[in-house]
């Protein structure tokens, strides 16, 4: 919450205090008018009466409704101390929210005049670009013909491992969620998601071969000495080096172009993959379950929308931004050598 919303939050509860406290006090007020009338009838009937029994009743009762008028304004009292108090609290916080109103204004001022001159300075560049049109002329035809080169239809493989004798993790909410952002994608119709669980060292192998897909991605456990965790034949933790997921997605299919490990402490195992694939993604610390939630859905739906797999990776990174998950910097993006990450599209726009 912010401190404007405070300050508000604040002089509203404040202000309904303000209100109570004179409708308490007018209640008071307003009984005052009937004890004066029981006063003013007692000292009439004393001044027409001739019995003293009758006089010393009415003293008494004059006594007693002045007792009730004394406690009356000693109550008034307290309520006009107490308004003066909230109200002296209310002009305090009114003080500081218009401080932080203006402070506010400026930050939005400076933001405001750093956009436009970031502004101007883009488009002197578009301007720099415009005037080098042949170039990007032949730009632009090259990578329509890259593009033509896209299958029409790609496979996510999606494969996920949660040992027994490990901190469970949220993956099915994982690729609910990755499966839900490609389907609002624009190109929906060209992503096939498949999922696997409980994976097995030896079931990558056998998944790839029967899928044969184009992004693979690996989510689960990751170790900080390179290694993947799976799963053994009851369940538990199985580490399997950064060498030997090399080695198959080596041996297994030449449609893989990008492989994305989902897991603490991947860097090292993406670094080593694109001697062998056009693009891997790598975690280079540990990641949390929303941070690795929220920037692989993003990722995924970047790349539904047939955008490069570098604006792809950054609109992952400005999802943990923007959810305000500090992890931006936890995932790392490389690509093989020579290519460049911008003009890396895996999906047929």
């Amino acid at each position: 919450m912010s401190f404007i919303e405070t300050y508000r939050g604040t002089i509203k509860r404040k202000k309904g205090e303000l209100s109570k406290l004179r409708t308490s006090k007018a209640a008071e007020v307003g009984k005052i008018p009937s004890h004066k009338k029981k006063i003013l009838s007692a000292q009439a009937t004393i001044s027409r009466t001739k019995s003293a029994v009758s006089m010393t009743s009415k003293y008494k009762e004059i006594e007693r409704e002045e007792k009730k008028l004394a406690g009356i304004d000693k109550k008034i009292a307290e309520f006009d101390k107490k308004i003066a108090k909230i109200e002296g609290d209310i002009i305090s916080e009114e003080k500081k929210l218009d401080r932080e109103v203006e402070r506010e204004q400026k930050k939005r001022n400076a933001a405001e005049k750093k956009r436009l001159a970031n502004n101007e300075k883009r488009m002197k560049e578009v301007s720099s670009m415009l005037d080098k049109h042949g170039k990007i002329h032949q730009e632009t035809n090259r990578t329509l013909e890259e593009l033509k080169k896209l299958p029409d239809k790609i496979t996510v493989l999606f494969m996920a491992s949660n040992p027994l004798d490990a901190p469970k993790l949220r993956l099915d909410e994982e690729a609910r969620d990755i499966q839900g952002m490609i389907r609002k994608s624009e190109n929906r119709d060209s992503v096939s998601f498949e999922t696997r669980w409980a994976t097995r060292a030896l079931d990558v192998i056998q998944t790839i071969n029967e899928e044969n897909p184009t992004i693979i991605h690996f989510s689960g456990h990751g170790s900080e000495d390179d290694e993947i965790v799976f799963q053994d034949n009851q369940g538990n933790a199985k580490l399997v080096s950064k060498e030997a997921i090399v080695q198959t997605m080596m041996s297994t299919s030449d449609e893989i172009k990008l492989v994305f490990f989902n897991t603490c402490f991947s860097y090292g195992q993406a670094q080593a993959m694109v001697q062998h694939v056009d693009a891997a993604i790598g975690m280079t610390t540990t990641i949390g379950d929303e941070a690795a939630r929220v920037f692989a859905a993003h990722f995924y739906a970047a790349i539904g929308f047939g955008l490069s797999v570098k604006r792809a990776f950054e609109q992952g990174k400005a999802a943990l931004m923007l959810e305000g998950i500090p992890e931006e910097n936890t995932p790392g993006l490389y690509v093989k050598k020579g290519l460049n990450p911008n003009e890396l599209i895996i999906v047929k726009p």
